[in-house]
């Protein structure tokens, strides 16, 4: 069977962003081709023109398809034979620059990999929204979480009934990166992160936070109903949030947690996520990601290995594992199933299929509104002193 079979060919990738000094553009690039389904061509790799050209040479890329900007990109690709052109975008530059990137690759008729937040506020992802509902592209957003075997395997037993009725979702992300004010010496991850021009109303919520309620959201399938929020700044004359804590409450009675922290001692990149049921509980941690401890009262504890031949193992945790059981998986290989699933997508696109938009494996551009309502939700909450406030969107899934 050849490569991305029926089309029997590899999917062409352009990428925005990722220039020298990146970090999560050579992300999605290594993501992007870790299973020979994808090779990335083109790219547009920084604002400046002079360094996404220089850049280049980084990835491969030849140098008449190195271009100074996403415009020019977009322009020259759309000009190429369909058997030369790129097949989609990956976007991997700061916040304030997704919406008008990605609203010019749907308009051109290329499938979309946008890394979360979506756009810089809810006004545009919901404009987002519409365009990709009036085009045919697939449309991914990089909520690479979603994507390790052990979270597909949670979801497939929640959403299957094994925990019984969802009661209680604790999500955290909790790093210590930020304890110094490392924007005051240009450091760049830092710099726009901390910038409201360029990372929108929150900083550590938006930034790590939408991690966490999207994984709660996409285990467990909750629709939420209110937030309560409070959002904190520790480090002295920073401008957005480096702390905070919401509560959900959900449509089915049930309470979330979501809580973010970028000034922790000692933490590095610890997300957890414990969700409770009538039948049993369930813990995942992901950097030890290859465990997941299920809980049943008077019941010895079990631990979960991430292990596709093992007969606990479901379909879906299995379809994400590449490796035997003992030969860790982790970041990168969570990144590239979700590359994979919207390839399937694209793949289905290509041959002239309709792909669903909702309820789909990889998170979608809806998800990519409920996450910019809810940091739009938790800052107005916050402002508020904690008030209760709505978090249902037409854009949750049904």
């Amino acid at each position: 069977m050849g490569v991305n079979a029926p089309i029997n060919r590899k999917l062409r990738m352009g990428l925005v962003g990722g220039g020298q000094g990146s970090f999560i553009g050579r992300v999605h690039s290594i993501a992007a081709c870790l299973d020979n389904r994808a090779e990335l061509v083109a790219g547009a790799l920084s604002s400046n023109p002079q360094r996404a050209k220089q850049s280049a040479p980084d990835y491969d890329i030849a140098d008449n398809r190195a271009y100074g900007s996403y415009e020019e990109m977009f322009d020259a690709e759309s000009k190429l034979p369909d058997d030369t052109r790129i097949d989609f975008v990956s976007i991997t530059t700061p916040n304030h620059t997704h919406f008008e990137i990605a609203k010019a690759a749907v308009e051109a008729g290329f499938n979309v990999i946008c890394d979360k937040p979506m756009t810089f506020d809810l006004a545009q992802a919901e404009e987002l929204q519409k365009a990709v509902e009036e085009s045919d592209v697939v449309f991914a957003v990089s909520h690479n979480y979603t994507g390790y075997p052990l979270v597909r395997q949670a979801r497939e037993m929640i959403l299957s009934g094994e925990l019984g009725e969802i009661q209680a979702v604790r999500a955290q992300y909790i790093q210590g990166w930020l304890r110094t004010k490392l924007e005051a010496e240009e450091q760049k991850q830092a710099a726009w992160r901390t910038d409201p021009s360029k990372s929108g109303a929150a900083g550590a919520f938006g930034d790590i936070a939408t991690h966490a309620y999207n994984l709660g959201r996409y285990m467990t399938g909750l629709l939420p109903e209110q937030v309560s929020c409070h959002l904190k700044t520790f480090v002295e004359g920073r401008q957005l949030d480096d702390y905070g804590t919401a509560v959900i409450r959900y449509q089915n009675g049930g309470l979330g947690t979501v809580t973010a922290s970028q000034i922790s001692h000692g933490r590095e990149n610890d997300v957890v996520i414990e969700i409770d049921g009538t039948k049993g509980a369930l813990q995942w941690r992901q950097e030890n990601p290859n465990e997941m401890i299920v809980r049943q009262n008077g019941e010895p504890h079990k631990i979960y290995t991430r292990d596709p031949n093992a007969p606990y193992t479901n379909a879906s945790g299995a379809a994400a594992s590449r490796l035997p059981a003992g030969h860790p998986e982790a970041f990168f290989e969570a990144f590239a199933n979700v590359y994979t699933a919207a390839f399937d997508a694209m793949v289905q696109r290509a041959e002239g299929g309709s792909p669903a938009r909702r309820d789909t494996v990889y998170p979608n551009v809806y998800d990519g509104v409920e996450g910019m309502y809810f940091i739009q939700q938790c800052v107005a909450s916050s402002d508020q002193d904690a008030a209760w406030l709505p978090l249902q969107h037409d854009a949750a899934r049904k």
